[in-house]
């Protein structure tokens, strides 16, 4: 009985204090870019900081080397800029950047719960570690994949990288199935004497680590434009009328174009107003067939019996609510028969 009641006395010891100092209620938040990994992510810092400020933040893998990309005014939510914004933006129209305002957004704002905080700005020491240790990281790699061809394990290094604030060394690989590396974390410790961690990761993962040129002849969007890799299917190239050739909308890594998911919702909006392909239309006294509806011509294209072709505007179509049906206006019709 007394054992018992030391150990309940010991499970409802009351916890040590953290060391970590309060953290006020509002603060600016920022958009942080770990170089390393080129991960996005909310951090709050009590300091107004610019853009492109060299910060020590946390990452997912630990405190790392950052970069100040902007200012968010607020968390999960995007409110859009104005449509009819055109060519440079300028102070008077700023806001189509919706509620990145990357530059004049100077005001506090309440940081929620689950927000992290930068550690600090990074000195010039701290400039010159990461340096360094993005100069060891090429050796760790090389060192790493002879470690991998001796073993034999069919795996592909990708990326190597040392934690800022720990030590600790990040492999990232990529492989078609589960490998056991067990034995080469053994080698790897014996080596380098610090902690290692293996990280496998896919094909599209690796293209958004490493960056490169796409086929639009721009950096790729994963690494340039967003780190959150969104899915993509081959409805969304259906939808926008492209060619399903895999070799013409797959993308260096062999998936399929991050771009076709930018404009696919704007081709549903588009398409909801307009007659679906496949339905028909009755001109004169025959029905034809939609074979097309292109959204960036704006017309419609028809087929009908004999090989007869005929293409519309959108203009030339309205819904008749009374039988739910789409119709060809008649005075397009009068028009059309006139010439």
């Amino acid at each position: 009985m007394k054992k018992n009641k030391k150990n309940h006395e010991a499970v409802n010891e009351e916890p040590k204090s953290s060391a970590e100092p309060p953290r006020s209620e509002f603060g600016y938040l920022y958009i942080v870019k770990n170089p390393s990994s080129n991960e996005l992510s909310y951090c709050a810092f009590d300091q107004y900081l610019e853009k492109g400020t060299h910060v020590i933040a946390p990452t997912r893998y630990g405190l790392d080397y950052g970069l100040i990309i902007g200012v968010a005014n607020s968390l999960g939510e995007y409110e859009p800029g104005p449509v009819e914004c055109m060519g440079l933006c300028t102070s008077e129209n700023a806001n189509c950047y919706g509620n990145f305002n990357l530059d004049e957004e100077k005001e506090k704002v309440k940081i929620e719960k689950g927000v992290d905080w930068i550690d600090r700005k990074a000195t010039e020491e701290d400039y010159k570690r990461y340096q360094k240790l993005t100069q060891m990281e090429d050796e760790a790699l090389t060192l790493c994949r002879e470690k991998v061809d001796s073993h034999k394990l069919d795996m592909k290094l990708v990326a190597a990288h040392y934690l800022f604030e720990e030590p600790k060394i990040l492999f990232f690989f990529t492989a078609a199935n589960r490998v056991d590396f067990r034995e080469l974390v053994k080698d790897l410790v014996g080596i380098f004497r610090i902690r290692i961690e293996l990280r496998q990761i896919g094909v599209r993962d690796e293209a958004r680590l490493l960056g490169g040129m796409g086929v639009c002849g721009r950096d790729y969007c994963c690494h340039g434009v967003t780190d959150k890799l969104k899915a993509v299917s081959i409805k969304m190239a259906k939808e926008q009328s492209l060619s399903l050739n895999s070799t013409k909308i797959s993308g260096p890594c062999g998936r399929l174009l991050c771009c076709l998911s930018y404009e696919y919702d704007f081709y549903l909006e588009e398409k909801q107003n307009l007659p679906p392909e496949g339905s028909r239309l009755k001109v004169q006294h025959e029905l034809m067939r939609i074979t097309e509806v292109n959204i960036l011509s704006k017309k419609i294209s028809l087929t009908g019996h004999e090989g007869r072709y005929l293409t519309i505007p959108f203009s030339a179509v309205e819904h008749n609510k009374e039988s739910s049906r789409w119709e060809i206006k008649q005075s397009y019709l009068e028009e059309f028969l006139s010439n």
